[in-house]
């Protein structure tokens, strides 16, 4: 089969791979008939190579047509159409079963410290292969994929991989009051789906805050309350104009959907670049013990939001020598509020708003469309923000 796979910083390439095959009763595999690029994709483009080993295979976005299931997945037959949840969870262990399938005690990559495994993503989340391919091999299938109906297209349910669910949680954690106020700093795709979430969910304010000028007007046409960050000369300009539209208080809550790769931190962006350009056997340990994320979008949040407010962190943060030991708080879910989406907790409630009025824009959501032999070029343009790209699904 065809596969997108990481070669080295900055490097995908599109490669013929093994295709997968049933290895344990609770596999299935799929049909991949729609894939997504994530921005946190784009963190193992440039941030995370030192853990990336070439040939991985990427993504973790897929939905397609079920191909063939093994004999300990009851609930799945062939030609059923499902949507892969981005992490890997089994659905009975205590964690599960408390709602955080992020922290699946059944798939923990215990050996690396880390949560619930996820799809093609570093051997941290254990090296599995992902969904940016022709075929997908689905661990714990007895649990993770969603059936969705036939007939509507892909683009009505592939965001529930991660995009809706992600944004989902990320309002949840906010715990934005009935009518009030929330800001939003990054208006990429969980960004955006999160001011849209929140509307609907009845939030009376959001604000959003990018730099791109296509993500601001895609906002702004929905009724959110735009800020550029260029047009300021500082971070405290952006602080208080916000704050002078919230009674001199600030927002009740604010979203950071920006996390490691933030704009503004100069120091940390090139220890990141340092550690990714050495070799694999020096990055990654250095990675490891003195990684550092380019804070300036949490800070922002932090002097921002009102007192007695809420944080949600929702952009992918991983160091272990930030002023925070923000790797280990973002992993295991702990409060301010932060954490990878538990994607089976909100299904049921994001399902409802995935009718034929489309209230949260899904069918639209996508701003490009390309086959899966042009990710190269999908990467690059995602990365350095051109030709409007916000959201790229791929097709097999």
């Amino acid at each position: 089969m065809r596969a997108v796979t990481w070669q080295g910083k900055r490097k995908i390439s599109v490669e013929s791979v093994p295709d997968p095959r049933i290895e344990e009763p609770t596999d299935a595999i799929i049909r991949v008939t729609s894939t997504g690029l994530c921005g946190s994709d784009l963190h193992l483009y440039e941030v995370l190579t030192p853990f990336m080993t070439p040939g991985d295979i990427l993504g973790h976005e897929p939905m397609g047509i079920v191909e063939e299931v093994g004999a300990g997945v009851p609930d799945l037959m062939a030609g059923d159409r499902v949507v892969v949840p981005f992490q890997i969870a089994c659905g009975n262990c205590w964690m599960c079963l408390n709602a955080l399938q992020t922290q699946c005690e059944t798939t923990q990559v215990s050996a690396e410290g880390m949560g619930a495994a996820l799809f093609g993503y570093t051997r941290l989340y254990g090296a599995v292969p992902g969904g940016q391919a022709e075929y997908l091999r689905v661990p714990q299938a007895q649990y993770g994929p969603i059936k969705v109906p036939e007939g509507p297209p892909d683009d009505r349910f592939v965001y529930l991989s991660d995009v809706l669910p992600t944004a989902w949680q990320a309002v949840a954690y906010a715990d934005i009051p009935q009518g009030g106020s929330v800001a939003v700093l990054g208006l990429g795709p969980i960004g955006d789906m999160a001011c849209r979430v929140a509307q609907v969910r009845g939030a009376g304010r959001v604000f959003g805050v990018d730099l791109v000028p296509e993500r601001l007007e895609r906002a702004r046409a929905r009724g959110v309350e735009t800020y550029d960050l260029k047009s300021f000369d500082n971070e405290k300009e952006l602080v208080t104009a916000i704050r002078d539209e919230t009674d001199g208080r600030g927002p009740d809550a604010v979203i950071d959907a920006v996390g490691t790769e933030a704009h503004g931190s100069a120091v940390a962006k090139l220890t990141q670049q340092a550690a990714a350009l050495l070799p694999r056997s020096l990055g990654g340990p250095l990675a490891e013990r003195f990684s550092v994320d380019r804070l300036a979008a949490l800070y922002t949040a932090i002097e921002l939001c009102r007192r007695g407010g809420t944080l949600s962190l929702v952009g992918v943060y991983g160091g272990m020598a930030d002023p925070l030991p923000m790797l280990t708080l973002f992993d295991k879910q702990l409060q301010i509020r932060m954490g990878q989406a538990n994607v089976r907790r909100w299904t049921d409630e994001i399902i409802p708003y995935l009718t034929d009025e489309d209230p949260l824009g899904v069918d639209d959501f996508a701003t490009h469309r390309v086959p899966l032999e042009d990710a190269p070029h999908a990467y690059e343009m995602f990365q350095r923000k051109r030709e409007g790209a916000v959201k790229v699904l791929m097709t097999p």
